[in-house]
């Protein structure tokens, strides 16, 4: 307790705030999609976020003190995308033994340490290319949103443009006030009116055992978890020198989806964009101290999972242009050091450009993310210039 009182700092609280806000706010909807397409009625949806709520901050809270560094999990967005649109007429049983099956193998693949070793092997430049490109829609995402909502974002930009000259700790704390505080005036207060107060309640269902669908459903869960959320994850803690060993950070991941399955947690993994906020110099210029964003982001995280319906339609008040520009600005500083990383030798700088470009398309193939065949082109492409060299 005495080392994370001396460690505290509300730049590193609001990291993990803005993380929290983000990582709800964002994708939240594509969760309700995936779990209505499961069956799951209003009980089991508000099930669902307080599973994923309450294992997102244990695994936050308890991995970022044990090991002090910010460890920030989340959910399976491209995940929940896949289930949106792949489990068909399966019953919700059997839905909830597609996650057991994809938990089991995430659990497997971090004891046995092959997805360390294969990290390891990725050079820098082309993992940093890989993450520019991960967060460069939400780069955009600050200027197309001035589309939808021009008075709005435009605020909140001439906000960071100036608190990041006096005081640029503080830059997204400003943002995300004066954005708050500009949305309630504009609602005249009734933006927060028909948030509901209260406390949802857990559904628990035994999985079944379908092996089409674990094998149609589960495997691709599991491969898109790992390629699109898992090596983003890694490579932001080690292009922030955080030398966090992987293969616990993956076990628990596994074993925290095998365990909230059943309530509707349907994927754990390490998180990319929410860790590069709280990973930044942005939350706090000491990196052994940016652990604290970690610990808040899992209070946050257990906070909305308890408050389950409240928390849902609390994020949902929010104008989108607002959480675009948010989440824009806040990742900012993390684009501009991957990029500089990532074409800063010149050995590697056209495969990082291919990577980059690969992994900024959103393009997918089988059903794997892009940010695999980023990594994985931009490794052909160093290859070959090595070879031709010789």
């Amino acid at each position: 307790m005495q080392s994370i009182l001396k460690d505290f700092s509300f730049s590193a609280v609001t990291a993990g705030l803005v993380a929290v806000l983000i990582g709800f706010a964002s994708s939240v909807a594509i969760v309700f999609q995936a779990a209505k397409a499961a069956g799951a009625d209003a009980h089991v949806i508000v099930s669902w976020i307080m599973a994923l709520g309450l294992g997102m901050g244990f695994t936050c809270f308890m991995l970022s003190l044990w090991y002090k560094a910010p460890v920030i999990t989340a959910w399976s967005t491209p995940g929940a995308a896949l289930l949106a649109t792949s489990l068909g007429s399966i019953s919700y049983a059997d839905v909830i033994g597609v996650f057991v099956f994809a938990g089991v193998l995430t659990l497997l693949t971090g004891v046995s340490g092959v997805f360390e070793k294969f990290m390891r092997i990725v050079p820098v430049p082309i993992a940093s290319a890989m993450l520019a490109g991960v967060l460069f829609e939400f780069g955009l995402g600050i200027f197309t949103s001035l589309k939808s909502d021009p008075y709005l974002v435009a605020i909140m930009i001439a906000t960071y443009l100036l608190v990041k000259l006096i005081l640029p700790r503080y830059v997204v704390l400003a943002v995300l006030i004066v954005g708050t505080v500009y949305a309630l005036v504009r609602t005249h207060g009734t933006l927060l009116a028909n948030v509901p107060l209260g406390i949802g309640q857990f559904v628990w269902v035994w999985p079944q055992w379908n092996l089409s669908a674990l094998i149609g459903v589960g495997v691709p869960l599991f491969i898109v978890t790992m390629t699109s959320q898992n090596i983003p994850g890694v490579t932001v803690m080690r292009i922030n020198r955080y030398d966090t060993p992987v293969s616990p950070l993956i076990s628990w991941t596994g074993f925290t989806s095998i365990l909230l399955a059943p309530l509707g947690g349907f994927a754990f993994n390490l998180a990319a964009i929410t860790a590069a906020i709280c990973s930044g110099d942005e939350c706090h210029k000491d990196p052994k101290r940016r652990y604290i964003a970690g610990l808040s982001a899992g209070v946050f995280y257990i906070a909305a999972g308890l408050a389950g319906t409240s928390v849902v339609a609390l994020f949902a008040a929010f104008p989108q242009a607002m959480v675009a520009a948010l989440a824009g600005i806040a990742l900012l500083g993390t684009i501009a050091m991957n990029l500089k990383s990532a074409m800063s030798d010149d050995t590697c700088r056209e495969p990082a450009l291919v990577t980059f470009l690969v992994t900024a398309s959103g393009v997918s193939f089988f059903g794997i993310a892009s940010a695999f065949w980023g990594i994985v082109l931009g490794a052909v492409f160093l290859l070959a210039f090595k070879v031709f060299k010789k």
